[in-house]
């Protein structure tokens, strides 16, 4: 009788296409950092899709509440919004337990970092980073400030969106995602450099997060909804035999 490993199969292939390259011109710090040689493609190891694991114990009570988690004199000052959403796998299945981490500049644009030298002032009660879990669903959310928009050197009056960046670590090392939400609505996204790299107009889509005005809270604070795509699972994985794919 074939015994069955407990460890599941490999994880679906990135879809280059949707992918922005490496080197892109108009994104000026991707040339110098950018690798020189063709990519090479490698079959995944067990130690690329079994971990990391987190727990709720892993957690603050406000961890995704930036609002209050960095407060020392009061709320964060900005507009008060909410992101909420699923993690699912391309098959369509929740993501549960999985580690969610988020981090952003405040509502002027200007991130908590020595190196941020932006005019914009430091809100003393805004860290700008959060983390929570997600549920049996899949379902994670949090409270926070709408972050602003900010200049950088790219051309000569180059604009990053307001966006919020977001970290993913799924079941596995080759789940990890990290990527940007988007807002919607913001006239910047069509001029972002970053953003037209990417050569799939329904990828670029997928970075928006649409207003969901029957999440937010009345009186208090508006919400949007940004689900998230992790690479979904292959075949389980049988006595280190890949079956049926």
């Amino acid at each position: 009788m074939t015994k069955k490993n407990t460890y599941k199969g490999e994880f679906y292939q990135r879809d280059r296409y949707m992918h922005p390259p490496a080197y892109a011109e108009i994104y000026k710090t991707s040339v110098p950092r950018s690798p020189k040689q063709t990519l090479i493609s490698i079959e995944n190891s067990l130690s690329e899709i079994t971990g990391p694991k987190f727990g709720h114990n892993d957690l603050g009570n406000l961890d995704n509440d930036l609002i209050k988690n960095y407060a020392q004199t009061g709320d964060a000052i900005g507009e008060r919004i909410i992101v909420h959403g699923r993690v699912l796998d391309e098959n369509g299945r929740p993501v549960p337990n999985t580690l969610v981490e988020i981090w952003q500049a405040n509502a002027g644009g200007r991130y908590r970092h020595k190196k941020d030298m932006y005019l914009a002032p430091i809100d003393p009660n805004f860290g700008g980073c959060g983390r929570t879990m997600t549920d049996e669903d899949g379902y994670y959310f949090f409270r926070t400030v709408k972050p602003g928009a900010y200049p950088w050197r790219n051309w000569v009056n180059s604009w990053r969106p307001a966006h919020i960046h977001v970290s993913v670590f799924g079941t596995a090392f080759a789940q990890r995602l990290i990527t940007q939400l988007y807002f919607e609505g913001d006239p910047l996204i069509k001029k972002c450099a970053i953003v037209n790299t990417i050569p799939d107009q329904n990828a670029i889509d997928g970075l928006i997060a649409p207003l969901d005005m029957n999440a937010g809270v009345p009186l208090d604070c508006l919400a949007y909804k940004f689900d998230i795509v992790l690479r979904g699972r292959r075949s389980t994985l049988f006595e280190n035999r890949l079956e049926g794919n």
